[in-house]
């Protein structure tokens, strides 16, 4: 099943102390492109995600932003410093004597003094957030990967209704190819006849002429291929893994057979036809960007 480079998912999970909330968007692009935001605490896991993303994804620019919630602050811890506290209130009460003042400090006062408590984080708990990190990815990959499984059964889709109108426009190209050559035909007994009257053209030479008028218009060859790039796309949707590139290589073969179709057009009828061959080939294009 094919896949497109747009998808988001997201992955929760927690314990009685943590939670780790994770999202993972993508767009388009021509290799696998991670970014990966996620708290200063838990910067040492950024191989790891990076690691896992591959499960996922083999192209496309991915965005994963990691949110953690230390739920009952067990990696927190407050330190008294008595020392620092002690310097404080002999101070106040030097203060106090001094400038002849009442000395009511409380408790209360001094704790809220620089440094007479410090918070310390001494860090989650390694081998619980890492569990927790795999968890949330595995949610998050499997809704991930779902809607970019999603997003690619539509462009299949809408490639498949192209594919249809370029076989319909290369059919007509072939119908109308022999029209061409008749057409010639008529205009050279027409243009004898105003220049000479009833003389009669010689029908070897007539037919030497259409030979090389016929070659020249001939694309007879750049049909076939169509007709088996066409082929091959359809193959090629059917195909599991990356495949975005296979089709985009497919595509540059299909626009270099319409523009030789078009180059070798001698009818307005044909040029039409080949004008919105390379029409359709641009849409197919655009589209494929967007497949894994």
């Amino acid at each position: 099943m094919i896949q497109s480079m747009t998808g988001f998912g997201r992955g929760e999970a927690s314990d009685e102390n943590y939670k780790i909330e994770i999202e993972m968007k993508s767009v388009n692009h021509r290799y696998l492109d991670v970014n990966v935001r996620l708290p200063r605490k838990l910067n040492f896991y950024e191989t790891e995600i990076r690691s896992q993303v591959k499960k996922f994804a083999g192209r496309g620019k991915i965005d994963i932003f990691v949110a953690f919630s230390d739920i009952k602050g067990k990696s927190a811890a407050i330190t008294y410093n008595k020392e620092v506290a002690e310097a404080y209130l002999t101070g106040i009460r030097q203060l106090s004597r001094d400038l002849k003042l009442e000395n009511t400090t409380v408790a209360y006062d001094i704790s809220r003094f620089p440094d007479v408590f410090t918070m310390e984080d001494s860090g989650p708990d390694e081998e619980t957030v890492s569990r927790l990190i795999t968890e949330a990815m595995a949610q998050a990959g499997e809704k991930f990967i779902l809607s970019r499984r999603t997003e690619g059964s539509r462009l299949r889709e809408d490639l498949m209704v192209k594919f249809v109108r370029i076989q319909e426009l290369v059919e007509a190209v072939a119908e109308r190819s022999p029209q061409i050559i008749q057409e010639y035909r008529q205009r050279i007994q027409d243009k004898v006849s105003e220049l000479l009257g009833d003389t009669q053209i010689d029908e070897g030479v007539l037919a030497a002429e259409l030979v090389v008028f016929a070659d020249k218009i001939c694309v007879d060859e750049e049909l076939v291929r169509l007709r088996t790039h066409i082929i091959h796309m359809k193959e090629t949707l059917g195909e599991e893994g990356a495949i975005g590139r296979k089709l985009d290589f497919l595509t540059q073969e299909m626009n270099r057979e319409a523009n030789t179709i078009l180059s070798k057009a001698n009818d307005t009828i044909v040029s039409n036809y080949g004008i919105e061959l390379k029409t359709e080939i641009e849409k197919i294009r655009e589209q494929i960007q967007n497949i894994e």
